[in-house]
């Protein structure tokens, strides 16, 4: 598995790769709707994005996944200045 932290990480091929992904899943939601049984999204917004926020949760409940985040990075241990890594897969 791979993180998209940057867009520049990924070749023009892979990208466009991931766009046909989200086109044949906006098209064929039936398919997908349980893709994500079993998964976790872990959401932590540093700044106020309640659109962006509830994107990403709609599109992980459309798959079948859970969520799990906060409003804000003030509800968090990132206010005391605790950093998150994201595991190596």
């Amino acid at each position: 598995m791979r993180h998209l932290l940057n867009p520049l990480d990924f070749s023009v091929e892979e990208i466009d790769d991931l766009l046909a992904l989200a086109r044949e899943i906006e098209q064929n939601l039936p398919k997908y709707a349980h893709v994500c049984d079993g998964k976790k999204l872990a959401t932590l917004f540093y700044e106020p994005s309640t659109r962006t926020r509830l994107s990403f949760e709609a599109a992980m409940l459309n798959l079948g996944g859970s969520v799990l985040g906060f409003s804000s990075a003030n509800a968090s241990s990132a206010a005391k200045g605790e950093v998150w890594q994201i595991p190596s897969a």
